[in-house]
């Protein structure tokens, strides 16, 4: 799915030299990585790898020990999700963040409801709202009255997702999207991810699977005992070179 990103301007996202230590452990050790506008970079590594951790930095939910983000090529200050918000960093977890017993509309809005002129929660006006969004990423998704525990994955998903861009989102995480989800749904959040780019939308999707990778991102940055083994763009390399750089932390000579 890779397509030709224009990297010859300033990146959207720039994460440079980035460290976080646990006790005597270097969790994250000098990555510095980076991510342009309408394009998708995957971030790999076994467990423990550091990839988590780099992300989670990004979005306030770890402070960094040192480092620096820029954003659109200046110094972001973030140290913590609302500061990330902020800079419209969303973050989007396997386990989706929603309220199983409310419907679209009511978890899109979970929070930051709309209200009428007296202070009512103005469910229409939500309701019309999120018929709105959801059309222009999820065309197909009918199933707006029903509690998101009745919900398929990857409409949880879609529903994540269009709250996310409603609220302006110009940079995601998305932790292992497909995780879990059948053939169909896996290729639903495809062309959502797909419609994202398109609205210039830079995404860092952590991921373990790397046919996913392979199928989802442009480039793909492995990480390994908290070191950056390196980026690569996904349609020069083969799936056993990028299983070579998480197993062994090496780069493949084709793309040194």
């Amino acid at each position: 799915m890779a397509d030709v990103i224009d990297r010859s301007g300033t990146p959207l996202i720039e994460l440079r030299n980035m460290s976080k230590a646990f006790g005597g452990i270097r969790a994250v050790d000098d990555v510095t990585i980076d991510l342009f506008g309408g394009e998708v970079v995957g971030v790999l590594g076994h467990n423990g790898a550091g990839k988590s951790v780099l992300m989670k930095m990004l979005s306030g939910a770890l402070p960094r020990d040192s480092g620096e983000i820029y954003i659109n090529g200046q110094k972001a200050d973030i140290n913590n999700p609302r500061d990330a918000r902020k800079y419209n960093i969303e973050t989007i977890y396997q386990y989706l963040a929603l309220a199983d017993n409310l419907d679209a509309a009511s978890n899109l809005f979970l929070g930051r409801e709309l209200t009428t002129p007296v202070g009512l929660v103005d469910d229409a006006a939500m309701e019309a709202e999120t018929r709105k969004i959801m059309g222009r990423l999820t065309p197909n998704f009918r199933r707006f009255s029903t509690p998101v525990a009745g919900l398929s994955g990857g409409q949880r998903q879609s529903v994540a997702i269009s709250r996310a861009v409603y609220f302006n989102a110009k940079i995601l995480i998305m932790d292992e999207p497909t995780a879990a989800l059948g053939v169909e749904e896996t290729a639903m959040v495809a062309e959502l991810i797909d419609e994202l780019k398109k609205q210039g939308i830079g995404i860092f999707l952590i991921d373990h699977d790397i046919h996913q990778v392979k199928n989802l991102c442009d480039r793909a940055s492995v990480m390994k005992n908290g070191k950056l083994v390196g980026t690569v763009e996904v349609d020069k390399v083969s799936e056993d070179d990028i299983l070579g750089m998480i197993i062994l932390g090496k780069k493949p000579e084709m793309a040194a």
